[in-house]
């Protein structure tokens, strides 16, 4: 495609050169570095002016440090005349510090909305928010993807048992996300009800729904510790589940995540490379991968000739 240049930053290249591959592209050349103080060095290693830049960075590993080399890099493009500054986003850091929900708390999403608005982001592209309201923090154009197509098609080719499942939301805020998946695949939904003593930490389960002898599916947008979706999955088994897969766009999986996935009932953990998984899969044998790079590519691709980017999922409700 002429006048578009695809860069990747450091947090994952290999998502970076799948979507380099589907869109028949070379990933543009740039060197990331750091001085002896820990500060990041950015360059762009060939010329982006007039340039429709796209540059894939997404929220893990070292979170703070990735994300201050995606806002350098996007400073670098746009003060070197680039027409268009788009930042491809699969992970969005600090997605669930979305609201002030006590006193003194930040909204950190909204301050790396305003950091990416302020380094020269024209667009967002990004997968599954946390929170869709996140998208009101922005005064520049924010495109979320879903990952449901994926997700629905992984169902019907993996799971053989899926017209007698159940798609479960492992808390009320997922229910929106489950019905849609629910109605798309014409099987009955269910939720958990969970009351949190603090933070990464599940005090009580309700389960609202029946899962007796049926698949149960639990889908959520993230996991991390993974506290929840393995007391989900422990609740599910013990109301007459006959099996339990978990279906997440981001496995983030930090602390005791792998040693709890391991330990708990699952047939199957799979998640999208939003982030890597290499290391932890060697470890945990349960997780299984979709590979998202294609629907990013077409978006990027859309956005590049001036499509529509919502028709992709015209199904999926906003």
């Amino acid at each position: 495609m002429p006048n578009i240049v695809l860069f990747s930053g450091s947090s994952h290249q290999d998502l970076s050169q799948k979507v380099a591959d589907r869109l028949g592209l070379e990933l543009g050349k740039v060197i990331t570095k750091k001085f002896s103080n820990q500060e990041t060095c950015v360059e762009i290693g060939e010329s982006v002016r007039g340039e429709d830049v796209y540059i894939v960075q997404s929220g893990c590993g070292e979170i703070n440090d990735n994300l201050m080399e995606l806002l350098i890099m996007i400073n670098a493009c746009k003060i070197a005349s680039s027409s268009r500054v788009t930042a491809v986003i699969p992970c969005f850091p600090y997605a669930r510090q979305d609201k002030k929900d006590k006193s003194r708390a930040p909204i950190s999403a909204k301050l790396v909305a305003n950091m990416l608005s302020v380094a020269g982001a024209d667009h967002i592209i990004t997968m599954d928010l946390h929170a869709s309201q996140i998208q009101g923090f922005f005064d520049i154009a924010v495109d979320n993807l879903y990952a449901e197509p994926a997700v629905l098609q992984w169902i019907r080719e993996n799971i053989p048992e899926w017209k007698n499942s159940c798609i479960v939301s492992p808390d009320a805020g997922g229910a929106k996300r489950v019905t849609s998946i629910a109605d798309r695949l014409n099987v009955e939904f269910a939720l958990i009800h969970k009351e949190r003593k603090k933070a990464n930490e599940v005090d009580r389960m309700v389960l609202v729904g029946d899962v007796k002898d049926r698949v149960a599916i639990l889908v959520d947008d993230m996991a991390d510790t993974c506290g929840t979706i393995c007391k989900a999955a422990e609740k599910l088994i013990d109301a007459g589940a006959i099996k339990v897969y978990a279906i997440l766009t981001h496995g983030i999986f930090s602390g005791p995540a792998i040693t709890r996935i391991n330990d708990a009932p699952f047939e199957a953990v799979v998640v999208t490379n939003t982030i890597p998984q290499e290391e932890k899969m060697k470890s945990c044998p349960k997780i299984q991968i979709i590979d998202i790079a294609m629907i990013l590519a077409e978006a990027i691709r859309r956005t590049h000739n001036g499509e529509s980017v919502s028709y992709l999922f015209s199904h999926v409700p906003l």
